[in-house]
Formats: structure tokens, C-alpha cells, sequence
């Protein structure tokens, strides 16, 4: 796009063909059949489940085609009996203590789909106990939380696939391949809009429910009175167990832009940008416990050394919940429906090399993030969504989170991977853990 007039209507068409699309399914992908060495019993890996929410349950469905389940667990008894009744099928082992399924020898892979606050912990306590791991995005609580993960991962020699699906399934792969065949020139810049993040509070303060372990449920983080959209789905707007729309959603397509740029063992050399937040913050910290705390509004842009640029912000005037991706001859939009702009039309005329999509891949198959992991299990192979490169995009959301919690700017050092002149800031890569759970890396 040559002009900013040409721009905005290829953005107008890529938003009237979102809108065109908008009931179609979160992810487009078809089912394939299982690999051949995923048919013989004796064969098929034996999988423990931890967090059996939503998210997990629906991991674990999908996990179910290549794998067989023996056990579940979740501090919520009633999310635990239904995986049991659900997934198990009524013979999975159930428990609430996640030590106790990877105490046991007999399952080889865990899925982890708990409250982020609780990803690194248990990630890493099972790779330690021999289980390769399928954890849920966004990975960390924090950035030292992600160098924990790699360190173990190195150790240990686990594979480990993070639950980024936009890896492996709809036209996420095709953006990336167009983008290493030059078909935009230089991509200098990747806008993603992500939403805006929710509101909600004053919350009442109550007695947990019996059928959930409080306690444990907070985890390493500090005890408080318990407020039921603190758990569950709405975990994710509290700035003490997970980061807000920053890492919801920009773990998605955060990790799009890394992917994108060619960026994905480096990052940004620098981050400004300005937020609003549901209540008052003092030194970074809320101000208020009963009102979801994370930034509402947001714009932050993060420089690379080179001058390239990842601009996350809520939403876009010309856009919806997407990734723009800008070369210096042209442009494309893609989110989880649709891929546009001229480099897609050209395709009709100039396909792409019918080994494109598997180079980006790295001669591994597309469509199917779980059938991933499971192959990788069997051939040692880093999955397409591994803890390296999800470790430097969500450094990319962290730092972004930093930025506007404190309301400056920050200079950082991807090799060192350190904030550079601001010990107060540097001090944010990690948190304060409440006894007896701290993670050991």
C-alpha cells in the first residue's frame, strides 16, 4: 500500500470480511486421522489431566485421539468429577493434589490448563518427575518464570508444546509463509489488536465454596478473601494471576508478530505507551482488591534494535481482533478467519512453492496444534509451539504490562535479558512467592 488512503480501504474490506465471517468457528481446521503409531494400545501415551475447567476438558477431548486418560485433577472437586465423567469416562483416577498424579509412573504426558498463576510450578515439578507437558497459554505468571521453564526444559529434555493453536491451525501459517517468501518486502511492522480488557466490581467478599480448595487455589500467590470472579474463567483480569487482555490474547498474536518478523529468539530493544485501568494504581499495585484490576485501554509500542515495531493495542479504528503485518511493499491482515490483502489476491496468479507452509513448519505437518505434541512425543522433536520462542513473545506481553503498570518507559536487553537503568522496573521479572509455594526451578 502505497498511500494511507489505500491502506485504510484495504483495511475497510478486511474488516467487512470479518464481519461476513463472525459466525464462523474460533479455529478452522479439519480433523485428520491419527498417525498410524497412535493406533496400537499398548502404544498410545498415558495422559494425566491438570485444571479441568473449560479449557481443559476441551484440551483433553482432543488429546483423546491419539492418547488414553488415567487420571484428572483439580482443587474444584466438581470440575474434577466432570473431566472424570466427561473425559475419563467414569475410570480416570480423580484427585485435587496434582502431586499425586505425577507421583505416578504409569502416565507419560500431563496437560496443564490451570490458572496461569500455576503453570510454571506444576510444568516444571512434572518434567522433573519424567512427564512431558502440554501447557496452556499464556505460559508465566512472569518473565523469570519463563527462563525457569526453558532452564528445566534443557535439563530435562521434555517435550513440551504451549497451547498457542494459531501455530498449527487456521491461516496463520499461510501469513508466515507469504511474509519468508518476501511477498511483502521488508516487514517492518506488526499491529495487533487484541480488545479491550473487561470491568467488573465491586465484588462480594464470601466464604469458598466446600467444593473448592481456596487455599490452594491462590497458590503462590497472597492469601485474600475469597470473591468468586477472582477463579474460574475470570482469573485472567486480576493482575495477581495472570496479566489481563496483554497475555490473554497476546500470547496469540504477540507470538504472530515474533513469528512474523523473524524475532522469535530476540525482542524488543525498547517499550512505551500509556493505559487506563479498572481502579487507581500506586507504584504499579491496585489500589482496590474488589474490582478486576488490569488494564482496560492500552497502546504500547515495542522498537527492535533495527527499527521494526510491534504496536499492541486494544482496538484499531480500521480493525478488529487481528494481526496487520507491514512490509515496505505491501501489507496482509489475518486473524483466526480470514487472511487478506494483494499478496493474497496475487496467489491465484503466483502461488506460493508447494513446500512453503511445510518450511514453516520445519517439514512438520499443518493443522493440528495436539497431533503435534503427540508426534513430537514420539520423535523427540521440538513441537511447533515450543517454550523458547513462547518464552520471548510473552516476554514481549510482560514487558508491555510492565510498561503501563508503572507508567514509563523501558529500555531492554533481549540477549541479557534485563530491563536496562531501572533496578525498580528490573525488580517486576519476578514476584514475591507465598510459602509452601514457590517455584524451584
Amino acid at each position: 500500500m502505497s498511500t494511507r488512503q489505500n491502506r485504510r480501504e484495504f483495511l475497510r474490506k478486511s474488516a467487512a470480511a470479518a464481519a461476513a465471517g463472525s459466525a464462523v468457528p474460533y479455529f478452522f481446521w479439519t480433523p485428520k486421522p491419527a498417525s498410524a503409531f497412535f493406533q496400537a494400545k499398548n502404544d498410545r501415551p498415558r495422559l494425566g489431566q491438570i485444571g479441568c475447567g473449560g479449557q481443559g476438558r476441551h484440551d483433553t477431548m482432543r488429546a483423546l485421539e491419539f492418547g488414553d486418560l488415567l487420571a484428572v485433577c483439580d482443587v474444584d472437586s466438581q470440575h474434577a468429577e466432570k473431566a472424570k465423567a466427561e473425559q475419563g469416562k467414569g475410570k480416570a483416577e480423580a484427585c485435587s493434589d496434582y502431586r499425586k498424579l505425577l507421583a505416578r509412573s504409569d502416565i507419560d504426558a500431563v496437560i496443564v490448563a490451570t490458572p496461569d498463576h500455576w503453570h510454571t510450578k506444576i510444568a516444571i515439578e512434572a518434567m522433573k518427575s519424567g512427564k512431558d507437558v502440554y501447557c496452556e497459554k499464556p505460559l508465566t505468571l512472569t518473565i523469570e518464570e519463563g527462563k525457569q521453564i526453558c532452564k528445566v526444559v534443557k535439563e530435562t529434555k521434555k517435550v513440551f508444546q504451549v497451547g498457542t493453536q494459531q501455530r498449527s491451525e487456521g491461516p496463520f501459517a499461510k501469513a508466515i509463509a507469504l511474509c519468508r517468501e518476501g511477498r511483502l518486502g521488508k516487514v517492518h511492522r506488526v499491529t495487533v489488536a487484541i480488545g479491550k480488557g473487561d470491568l467488573g466490581g465491586p465484588f462480594k467478599k464470601e466464604s469458598p465454596p466446600s467444593n473448592l480448595n481456596w487455599e490452594m487455589w491462590l497458590g503462590q500467590t497472597k492469601l485474600v478473601d475469597y470473591i468468586k470472579e477472582r477463579c474460574h474463567y475470570q482469573f485472567r483480569w486480576w493482575y495477581e494471576y495472570s496479566g489481563g487482555k496483554m497475555t490473554d490474547w497476546g500470547a496469540h498474536h504477540v507470538d504472530i508478530a515474533h513469528w512474523a518478523l523473524g524475532a522469535a529468539d530476540t525482542g524488543p530493544v525498547s517499550f512505551e505507551g500509556t493505559a487506563t485501568h479498572p481502579v487507581p494504581l500506586k507504584n504499579g499495585y491496585p489500589t482496590q482488591d474488589d474490582k478486576y484490576n488490569t488494564a482496560r485501554e492500552f497502546k504500547i509500542v515495542a522498537k527492535f534494535a533495527d527499527g521494526r515495531e510491534i504496536v499492541i493495542r486494544d482496538t484499531h479504528e480500521d480493525f478488529g481482533n487481528g494481526c496487520l503485518i507491514e512490509g515496505d511493499k505491501s501489507s496482509i491482515f489475518v486473524d483466526r478467519g480470514q487472511l487478506t490483502g494483494d499478496p493474497v489476491d496475487a496467489l491465484k496468479d503466483h502461488p506460493l512453492p508447494a513446500d512453503a507452509i511445510t518450511k514453516v513448519y520445519n517439514g512438520k505437518q499443518h493443522g493440528h496444534h495436539m497431533r503435534n505434541f503427540f508426534e513430537c512425543l514420539k520423535t523427540r522433536e521440538q513441537p511447533i509451539s515450543d517454550v523458547f520462542s513462547h518464552h520471548r513473545a510473552l516476554s514481549t506481553c510482560h514487558l508491555a504490562n510492565i510498561c503501563i503498570r508503572l507508567g514509563r518507559s523501558l529500555k531492554w536487553d533481549p540477549a541479557k535479558e534485563q530491563i536496562v537503568g531501572d533496578e525498580e522496573a528490573n525488580a517486576w521479572q519476578r514476584r514475591e512467592q507465598r510459602v509452601p509455594y514457590q517455584i524451584e526451578a
